[in-house]
């Protein structure tokens, strides 16, 4: 598996972007879906990976910067018919440690609250995530489970 800086240009990224978003909207109405769009995903705050296996998308993750301090993860999607391979396993890592190279000292997610997204609160506990309150912008929302880690 190969973790790159992407730009956000190809085809397979689009697709699973375009599929993230679909679930996001499927699972939360509308006011609780935070998940960000191609256009915001290339803000100059945002560092952007995918993961690869050969020709194979096998998921991707963001980085945004919220302050010297802090960052946000953003976008951490596997494909649905490829889950369970290590993937958003080995780009979470890779995000935690960007975050750590940068210098944060925590490192903060906003992730739904239905039982559809329990195995992605699994993943971020075992790295060490906590359940928080809202950070950011973010507000206090029943859709939503903001979780936070000290670095």
């Amino acid at each position: 598996m190969k973790i790159e800086i992407d730009d956000l240009s190809r085809s397979a990224i689009h697709a699973l972007l375009n599929e993230h978003l679909q679930s996001m909207y499927t699972l939360s109405p509308p006011e609780s879906v935070h998940a960000l769009n191609l256009e915001k995903l290339r803000r100059p705050e945002i560092a952007f990976w995918s993961a690869w296996e050969g020709a194979l998308l096998l998921g991707c993750g963001a980085l945004k910067a919220l302050s010297r301090t802090q960052g946000e993860i953003k976008s951490m999607r596997t494909p649905a018919a490829l889950r369970r391979k290590g993937a958003g396993r080995a780009i979470l890592a890779h995000i935690v440690e960007v975050a750590r190279a940068r210098g944060y000292e925590r490192l903060n997610l906003e992730t739904g609250n239905m039982a559809a997204f329990t195995p992605a609160h699994k993943l971020y506990e075992s790295f060490g995530f906590t359940f928080c309150g809202p950070f950011g912008d973010y507000i206090e929302d029943p859709n939503s489970v903001f979780m936070t880690l000290k670095l």
